[in-house]
């Protein structure tokens, strides 16, 4: 089926490579255009069989893959009389590409339950069941080809959205904030309660540089990074520069090159600089440098790179005066419109999220300039042709979110200073929008749809949004299976109290 001749618009597309228009109902269709046959599953579902004569029952396709490996995780599929089991897909043109593309090697897709493929192909050993989909089509290629050709796998469909959405929608505004709310008060205290833990233990200077560190990691790199930390009353020795402890931190984690470019004369230069300081430590450290294959790489940021980070830090260490300026600041007075002496500060703070507060924070980490890692990426990237910042917005709030103020909370609460402790929560409150996420992308696609997106207008209540997918999302499965979620939005809208346990 073509679409109307007097449709001009519609024949622009097709006749000017908007689109991919097959030219034979024989040809196999690109990639891509499979991978959104599978997201909206243009299937006809009754008739799906593996390679080998099993019934497939798709429950849950999964969702798009944003970080690479399978092409869709957290899929739901029954095949033959087995059990339905949760795990990933991975789409290719031909049964060869999975030993073709290494996903036989890559540890990555050890979870992937089915290969989903174009033509007819028999299973291959020690590979997972083979679902061909060229006679499964619910309609002609070439109209799902003008169909689906612009869609985009990262926006669900309406019929793959959370069962909480449709109950999520009839919350007005208000009630919609108040759960954020009430959600990102968990996230928060959680976080605080981690420090007060750690900090028994080692102290509160400590617990704060192993929170930086972690934030530092990322979600790539936490565990590096929290193991350098945890060395950290070791390898600081007085009041080392920042370029002594960057060499020692480089050394220690492993992460410095062992060779030179031969084509980057200053990455070279500062290369030889930094084993010049750091052999001479060597030995003292040797049963503790991290081996690099601790180290993850892959979809990192150029500005992310944890070389980069490290030198941060070591800056952030040689100023010696770390925590005096986060308490200045925290018993500063900055222009966050706060209201003294409300009784609910979650809950019924207006918000006014102030770029004074994220400017006030990054005077204090923030690096006017660092001699090499201000003009590089890494050690073998070329010189910048402009200074690049060693830290950002966005990392600034990732900061504060994860870290400052949870810290400086948890630490009012030990001390009993209940008016520090509300100050530090209308500053939470009031935070800006973090940088948006894979996490929070997905979730707020299954749980808000289209149109709610603007209650996510603070870093906190994107932080509740993320505390409601831990607590729930992930402890069911794509289809929201034994989820009481939306249940328990239903009694609470609708003010019946909550439903029983045992139901």
């Amino acid at each position: 089926m073509s679409p109307p001749p007097e449709n001009f618009y519609a024949d622009w597309r097709s006749r000017f490579g908007v689109v991919h228009v097959l030219r034979d109902e024989n040809d196999p269709p690109p990639e891509r255009l499979l991978q959104a046959i599978w997201h909206h599953q243009r299937l006809q579902r009754d008739r799906l069989q593996t390679a080998d004569g099993k019934s497939v029952r798709v429950l849950h396709p999964g969702f798009a893959s944003v970080e690479g490996g399978p092409d869709f995780r957290g899929a739901v599929i029954q095949i033959g009389d087995a059990a339905p089991c949760s795990g990933d897909v991975e789409i290719d043109l031909r049964v060869g590409g999975w030993r073709a593309h290494g996903h036989d090697r890559n540890p990555n897709f050890k979870n992937v339950l089915l290969h989903v493929v174009w033509d007819d192909a028999r299973p291959m050993p020690n590979a997972p069941p083979v679902l061909p989909l060229s006679h499964s089509l619910d309609a002609p290629l070439g109209e799902l080809g003008l169909w689906l050709e612009n869609d985009s796998p990262r926006v669900l469909p309406e019929n793959l959205r959370g069962q909480c959405c449709a109950v999520l929608r009839e919350l007005d505004e208000t009630r919609q904030t108040r759960l954020l709310d009430s959600a990102a008060r968990v996230r928060f205290q959680a976080k605080a309660g981690q420090f007060r833990a750690r900090a028994r233990h080692a102290g509160w200077e400590q617990a704060l540089w192993e929170g930086l560190f972690r934030a530092l990691g990322y979600k790539h790199n936490i565990w590096p990074m929290q193991n350098l930390a945890e060395l950290r009353p070791r390898w600081t020795r007085g009041a080392d520069p920042a370029f002594a402890l960057q060499a020692r931190l480089l050394g220690i984690s492993g992460l410095l090159p062992l060779e030179l470019t031969r084509a980057q004369a200053g990455g070279d230069g500062y290369l030889r600089r930094v084993w010049d300081c750091w052999w001479r430590e060597r030995d003292a450290f040797s049963d503790c440098i991290l081996p690099r294959a601790v180290w993850k790489f892959h979809g990192l940021r150029p500005a992310n790179h944890p070389q980069r980070r490290l030198a941060l830090a070591a800056h952030w260490l040689a100023s010696g005066n770390l925590v005096s300026k986060l308490e200045r600041w925290c018993a500063s007075s900055i222009g966050e419109g706060r209201r003294v002496g409300d009784p609910e500060i979650f809950g019924t703070v207006t918000r006014r999220p102030s770029q004074a507060l994220v400017d006030s924070l990054r005077e204090i980490f923030e690096v006017e300039r660092d001699e090499f890692w201000s003009w590089h990426w890494t050690f073998r990237s070329a010189r910048l042709k402009k200074l690049q910042p060693l830290l950002g917005d966005a990392r600034v709030t990732d900061l504060a979110v994860n870290v400052i103020l949870p810290w400086l909370w948890t630490r009012a609460a030990e001390s009993k200073n209940g008016r520090l402790q509300h100050v530090i929560e209308h500053r939470y409150a009031a935070w800006p929008q973090a940088e948006d996420n894979s996490i929070l992308k997905l979730a707020r696609q299954r749980l808000l749809g289209v149109g709610r997106s603007h209650v996510l207008r603070s870093a906190s209540a994107q932080q509740g949004l993320i505390q409601i997918t831990r607590d729930f999302c992930e402890h069911s499965n794509a289809i929201c299976e034994n989820c009481r979620f939306p249940e328990l939005l239903r009694s609470w809208n609708s003010g019946t109290g909550f439903p029983p346990v045992g139901n």
